[in-house]
């Protein structure tokens, strides 16, 4: 799997921030109520929390609760038993509740891009991933996406197989992996915010290669909704993806809207980490979206992702599953082209 529940074991975010349910902004008293399932509490989801810290749910007139699920799986089934209207998880949930008979569309783009990182020594020359060959990589035990994010990058981008080209990897415990680049039994190490801002800090490494921008605009996760939502409350549904529009153009026309927000949201990383974070978050050409829009492209590198790892048997289309009339009326008005 593209085996995002290894956030939630592994990940120093996780630690730090237990993912624990309503910890967003509480909901107004006036508006469309609308309670929202993020799978997990991540510093990539900001979108989320700069929606809820700016006022921007109640500005276009909603009262939401934003609340954390606790597992990449667990807002399908919120949404499915009536318990929530929007979550926000990996797409390639949402294919496989409708391949068991759910009725979920995709209705924006949260992350834009596989927000991983591979970081190294300063003086690194690994600049690609064909540079990758002969090399060893620290990653946290198999399954992870530590080691699958970079296989797929290695065998759709490079072109190689990674055993074939001596790419070795080296399997390590949590919080081990910079660690070994440092003292030299790996050349690079893969990790996910704010474990690369960690390590830069504790560790003096550097990000040399941005995953997100080798693979390419995708939509790694997305908020959905069930049928029945979207039919019965699309004024709702639009004033989400309006937020969410209006969220992403602010933290792009200004970085430290991010910085700000992830402290509050944030508060046991260390506010160094969290600023250093921004730096890699917009560095990324892709990982904190410019605008909630899905395009197919985006949609079909996800399932290829998706696929690739195990997440999902087999793909569903992007007209089966992607409603984009929300996000991209949002974008026309509040967002970014």
């Amino acid at each position: 799997m593209i085996n995002r529940r290894d956030l939630i074991k592994y990940s120093l975010l996780g630690a730090a921030t237990a993912p624990l349910a309503g910890l967003g902004a509480p909901a107004s008293a006036e508006g469309t109520k609308v309670a929202i399932a993020e799978a997990l509490r991540l510093g990539m989801y900001n979108s989320l929390y700069v929606a809820a810290d700016k006022g921007l749910f109640a500005k276009h007139g909603l009262a939401a609760d934003l609340s954390t699920a606790g597992g990449i799986a667990l807002p399908v089934p919120i949404l499915l038993s009536g318990r929530g209207q929007i979550g926000v998880t990996s797409p390639g949930m949402s294919v496989n509740a409708v391949r068991e008979g759910g009725k979920i569309k995709n209705i924006a783009k949260i992350v834009g891009g596989v927000s991983m990182w591979g970081i190294a020594k300063p003086d690194s020359k690994i600049k690609t991933i064909d540079d990758l060959r002969g090399k060893t990589i620290a990653t946290l035990k198999f399954p992870s996406s530590t080691i699958q994010v970079p296989t797929f990058a290695i065998k759709t981008v490079g072109k190689f197989h990674p055993k074939e080209a001596g790419v070795t990897f080296l399997e390590l415990p949590p919080g081990a992996q910079a660690a070994a680049v440092k003292d030299g039994r790996a050349d690079i190490a893969t990790a996910f915010e704010w474990d690369v801002s960690i390590a830069a800090e504790q560790f003096g490494l550097v990000p040399v290669l941005s995953f997100a921008d080798v693979l390419g605009p995708l939509c790694f996760t997305t908020a959905m909704a069930t049928e029945e939502t979207i039919a019965s409350s699309p004024a709702a549904v639009q004033g989400f993806c309006n937020a969410i529009a209006e969220a992403q153009k602010l933290m792009h026309e200004n970085n430290a809207v991010f910085t700000e927000v992830a402290e509050k949201y944030f508060p046991k990383v260390t506010p160094s980490v969290v600023a250093n974070a921004t730096k890699n978050f917009f560095g990324s050409k892709t990982a904190i979206p410019r605008n909630p829009t899905i395009s197919a492209d985006e949609w079909d590198r996800a399932m290829q992702l998706e696929q690739g790892g195990g997440a999902v048997q087999s793909v569903l289309s992007y007209a089966q599953m992607v409603d984009n009339r929300f996000a991209e009326q949002a974008t026309r008005q509040f967002g970014l082209a």
